[in-house]
């Protein structure tokens, strides 16, 4: 009678573990699609401002700080 017992509440527990496991797994689901389309979303706007025209209007290119400098500089 007594190895029934500790067997039932070996197998509670188990589905005990079980449960919260899938909870769990469940959470960090849900944590990974939303990282996703944080990743997604960063990159169409990466992608957007490199096609974003410098001052001279040349088109996508590498635009360096000194060209924002004001006229008095």
């Amino acid at each position: 009678m007594d190895t029934l017992q500790n067997i039932e509440t070996r197998l509670v527990d188990l589905e005990i573990k079980a449960s919260f496991t899938e909870d769990l797994v469940e959470q960090l689901n849900q944590i990974i699609v939303r990282q996703q389309q944080q990743l997604e979303a960063l990159t169409r706007e990466l992608l957007a401002l490199r096609e974003r025209p410098t001052l001279e209007g040349a088109g996508p290119g590498f635009r360096s700080l000194r060209d924002d400098l004001p006229p008095h500089y």
